[in-house]
C-alpha cells in the first residue's frame, strides 16, 4: 500500500467526488408543461383520421411527382430513399412525443385514482356511521311507541269507551234516575 504523504489534498483522493464542472454549451431551457401539452397535441392529432389522409396525401403526391415528372424536376431521385428517409424522420420524432403524452396521461390517470380512492374511503366511512346510526335508532325505536302501536291502543280503547257506553246506556223507554232518558 502507498503511504499517505501529508501534502495530499482530498481532491486527490480517488473517493472524492470531483467539483462540477461547467458547460460549454448551456442546456436549453423549456417550460416542460408547455411542451408536454404540445406532445399531448400531436399524439391525440396522430391518431386522427385526418393524419392519415393527410400522410396518405402527402406519400401519394410524393410517389406521383417523382413518378409521372420529367427526370429533371425529380426531386427524390433514387428509388424513393428521401421518402423513406422523411417517414423515418417523422417516426423517430413521433414515437417519443406519443411516449410523452402517454407518460403524462399516466399521471394524471393516477393522481385521478388516488383521489376516487380517497373519496371511496370516505363513502365507506360515512356509510359505517350511517349503518350504526341506523342500528342505534332500531334499538331505541323498540322503546318508543310506534304510530300503529298507538293506532291500535286507540282503537282497543275506543272500542272499550263504546262497549261502557251501551252498558251503561238505558234501555229505550227506561228513565234514569235523573229523569232524563
Amino acid at each position: 500500500m502507498a503511504e499517505r504523504r501529508p501534502d495530499d489534498t482530498p481532491r486527490s483522493r480517488l473517493d472524492t467526488p470531483r467539483e462540477l464542472r461547467r458547460r460549454l454549451v448551456p442546456r436549453p431551457s423549456y417550460d416542460p408543461e408547455r411542451f408536454g401539452s404540445f406532445a399531448e397535441t400531436f399524439a391525440r392529432f396522430m391518431g386522427t383520421a385526418r393524419f392519415l389522409l393527410y400522410m396518405t396525401l402527402f406519400v401519394a403526391i410524393w410517389l406521383g411527382w417523382n413518378a409521372l415528372v420529367p427526370d429533371r424536376l425529380e426531386f427524390d431521385p433514387y428509388p424513393y430513399i428521401f421518402l423513406t428517409l422523411m417517414l423515418s424522420l417523422q417516426a423517430s420524432y413521433a414515437a417519443p412525443l406519443i411516449l410523452l403524452a402517454q407518460n403524462r396521461q399516466e399521471m394524471r390517470d393516477r393522481v385521478i385514482a388516488e383521489q376516487d380512492r380517497r373519496a371511496t374511503a370516505r363513502a365507506h366511512a360515512d356509510m359505517e356511521f350511517l349503518a350504526r346510526e341506523v342500528a342505534s335508532l332500531r334499538l331505541a325505536i323498540g322503546e318508543v311507541a310506534t304510530r300503529d302501536y298507538l293506532r291500535s291502543e286507540l282503537r282497543a280503547l275506543l272500542a272499550e269507551l263504546d262497549e261502557r257506553r251501551n252498558e251503561e246506556q238505558p234501555a229505550e223507554g227506561d228513565q234514569g234516575h235523573d229523569g232524563r232518558p
